[in-house]
């Protein structure tokens, strides 16, 4: 039976959020090593039969194909591990990440086995999309719901991996092209840093599984023989439930509205204002994302940066980006979600039109302080609230589903628009009419975050424990501005 910690406990809120903290860097490291090797070997590698430019958006085009996964991932590991418990679902996708990772790195290239190399591609990265679907919800929640305060803080770090597992990542192949050289990088040493995901996963695997089921989850499903919390569904076939055994000395009892024992269901019936207002917010941090990251990569190498250059700079900015979100979400936790986003949003739409004429220069310098800015200051506004708005707008019952969903479907931004925007380039040829088409997309994304925001009631001060409140209105049990203590 899995361990399980009453609410307060602190060494389990460290363990919770250190191993959500280095399980999201190992996610990440292995999702994110692939969107640079998408934007630097992949074309070169398995689809040499096209032209360059193709090339990288037929590279791109499998990228996004794991953040069309990431929602199914949601869904199937969000479903059990409403029902079964957080803690087994995040060792299941840990464990699914590292493998598929290391079949990326055994896999034949074009010239070895034709087109069949892409389709084995696009499936393993389909795979690796479930995996981090699943992965995120749950580690949010090991910390959000262990957490008795400064919940903004303490879920931040499951985001703040992101970024850090860009840092392993593009120093992975950064090291290995230095090591190895450009042709054999190139024929096989890109190779390298997948098959050290079998080395990142065990040490995954010995921290994740020293952390207690979470206190929230343990109380709404109530030890065996009890009744539930109040407000809370009998999970099925536990004594007191519909069809199931009396609990001892206490009559069975229906579920509470909501508890339709599907979390899905319960999400799209009795949350759906807050799915789609979770979804609106998190957009444009995803299109923020996906562009200063994999389309900045792409775009700097095709101006004419060396590519070490524009990793080196990428690298820089991942590292202090973790600074900037853990920092910007303990400011949530004191005045509120909502402020911190739409000062985000805002700042993100005037300095998207400034981005691509300050890479345009050509000074390393200027692009490294664009990236620093862009993706360590002005990007974690947005993203690293995200954690916490996303947990504090559904049920317990059905939290890991409807947070993971409503994350993973925006994070469909960050698929889309490395490959939208070398779309347009391509259709363009590129120069001052591409990157301003580019510019007006990010914009429409943050103005669409911005009404969101103003929909959306201030959830800093949710009670995990209580129903979410509907959009503008507060709920009992909710408490009235940000979260006390320290």
């Amino acid at each position: 039976m899995a361990n399980t910690a009453p609410p307060g406990d602190s060494t389990q809120l460290h363990r919770a959020v250190a191993s959500s903290f280095i399980g999201s860097v190992i996610e990440y490291y292995d999702f994110l090593l692939y969107a640079t090797a998408s934007a630097v070997v992949f074309s070169k590698v398995f689809f040499t039969d096209l032209d360059p430019l193709a090339g990288t958006v037929a590279s791109l085009g499998t990228f996004a194909a794991g953040y069309v996964a990431r929602p199914l991932g949601g869904i199937l590991f969000g479903h059990f591990g409403d029902r079964l418990g957080r803690k087994r679902m995040l060792v299941m996708t840990m464990t699914m990440m590292g493998v598929v990772s290391f079949l990326i790195g055994v896999l034949p290239t074009y010239d070895q086995v034709g087109s069949w190399a892409a389709v084995m591609l696009v499936l393993l990265r389909v795979l690796q999309g479930v995996a981090v679907g699943g992965e995120w919800g749950g580690a949010v929640l090991m910390s959000a719901e262990h957490a008795t305060s400064r919940r903004g803080f303490w879920s931040a770090f499951t985001n703040a991996g992101a970024p850090f597992g860009m840092v392993l990542s593009t120093g992975a192949l950064t090291g290995t092209a230095a090591a190895v050289g450009e042709d054999a990088f190139l024929a096989w040493g890109w190779r390298i840093p997948f098959l050290l995901s079998l080395v990142l996963l065990g040490v995954g695997l010995f921290v994740r599984l020293r952390v207690a089921e979470t206190p929230v989850f343990t109380a709404a499903a109530g030890p065996p023989g009890t009744a539930p919390a109040a407000g809370e569904a009998v999970p099925p076939g536990a004594p007191g439930a519909p069809g199931g055994p009396a609990a001892p000395g206490k009559p069975g009892r229906r579920q509470t509205p909501g508890g339709t024992g599907l979390p899905l269901l319960d999400v799209l019936r009795h949350h759906p204002r807050n799915l789609l207002l979770a979804i609106g917010v998190g957009l444009s941090a995803f299109v923020a994302q996906g562009t200063l990251t994999t389309f900045v990569i792409a775009y700097g190498v095709q101006t004419g940066y060396p590519r070490q250059t524009v990793l080196n700079a990428l690298t820089l900015s991942s590292a202090l980006a973790v600074l900037g979100i853990v920092g910007w979400s303990a400011l949530s936790d004191r005045v509120g979600r909502r402020p911190v986003f739409l000062a985000g949003a805002v700042t993100m739409a005037v300095f998207s039109f400034a981005l691509f004429p300050l890479i345009d220069t050509g000074d390393a310098a200027l692009l490294t302080l664009t990236l620093v800015l862009g993706q360590a200051v002005i990007h974690p506004m947005m993203y690293g609230p995200l954690a916490a708005l996303c947990t504090e707008l559904f049920s317990t019952r059905s939290r890991y589903t409807g947070a993971s969903l409503g994350y993973q479907i925006a994070g469909l931004g960050a698929g889309f628009a490395p490959l939208l925007f070398a779309e347009i380039q391509r259709a363009s040829g590129g120069g001052t009419a591409a990157t301003t088409s580019v510019s007006l997309v990010i914009t429409a994304f943050c103005v669409l975050t911005v009404v969101c925001v103003l929909l959306l009631r201030e959830t800093s001060g949710q009670d995990l424990t209580a129903e979410p409140a509907t959009t503008g209105t507060r709920s009992a049990g909710t408490v009235p501005g940000p979260l006390a203590g320290t």
